[in-house]
């Protein structure tokens, strides 16, 4: 039978493989899963340095087997802990409103991200500057409005909340930013697309501004090349 938790392994495991700083992406799961690295290396009976060394890129290329053992490890102490990060993992993979939902391996500048989804500042562009993200999550404004429950809203978060919250089929921005307005934690940077600046409702920039969240149109045609720009340049 396949566990929450071997999914979440296998899940985690594919990504740190398949990330293009397995060192970076190793590190970062660590420190999700909260284990320092003395602890990590005695559930795998290792000498911490051989953690470091991975960690910081002194050695290259460590394996399946290794990231295998080395998630499995983070993954049995959550579980042997309550599984608070297994479940909130489960419970932030794509869905029918959540189109993709990424966490990045470092800090990602909201300068690049904005370049990226071609947008336009609305409000709060002074706390864009010197600002970063560590994830986003596309999410289709529609369907989460139609199907979404209070808890379901947490969802968009991921594994960390300085992340881009970027609705799609949006008609004037004032469901996306009062549930936002409504619900806690708040993200780091909110992109609407599906409309023109001039589209967008007053309240929903009044919203923003009050939270203190940059907010920003995306001028990119259409949904699907808005993700697919994303997952290329930011996986």
């Amino acid at each position: 039978m396949i566990t929450q938790a071997s999914s979440a392994a296998k899940a985690i495991a594919g990504e740190i493989t398949l990330s293009d700083s397995c060192a970076d992406s190793m590190k970062r799961w660590r420190q999700i899963f909260g284990l320092k690295q003395t602890v990590l290396a005695r559930r795998m009976s290792l000498s911490p340095s051989v953690i470091s060394d991975y960690e910081s890129g002194r050695r290259t290329s460590p394996g399946t087997c290794f990231v295998k053992r080395y998630v499995e490890s983070l993954v049995d102490y959550d579980m042997e802990h309550g599984g608070a990060v297994v479940g909130k993992f489960m419970t932030s993979q794509p869905t029918d409103a959540i189109k993709r939902i990424t966490e990045f391996d470092g800090l990602v500048p909201c300068r690049k991200f904005l370049d990226l989804v071609d947008g336009v500042i609305l409000a709060n562009k002074k706390l864009i500057a010197g600002a970063s993200l560590r994830g986003y999550t596309v999410i289709d404004s529609i369907s989460a409005i139609l199907n979404f429950s209070g808890n379901d809203f947490q969802k968009i978060y991921g594994m960390n909340s300085q992340r881009a919250l970027v609705f799609t089929k949006v008609k004037m921005g004032r469901s996306p930013m009062i549930a936002v307005k409504v619900t806690q934690p708040k993200p780091g940077l909110i992109v609407l697309h599906g409309l023109g600046p001039e589209s967008v409702d007053d309240l929903a920039i009044h919203i923003a501004e009050k939270e203190k969240i940059p907010l920003v149109i995306s001028r990119i045609a259409s949904e699907e090349e808005l993700i697919e720009r994303l997952r290329v340049k930011l996986g």
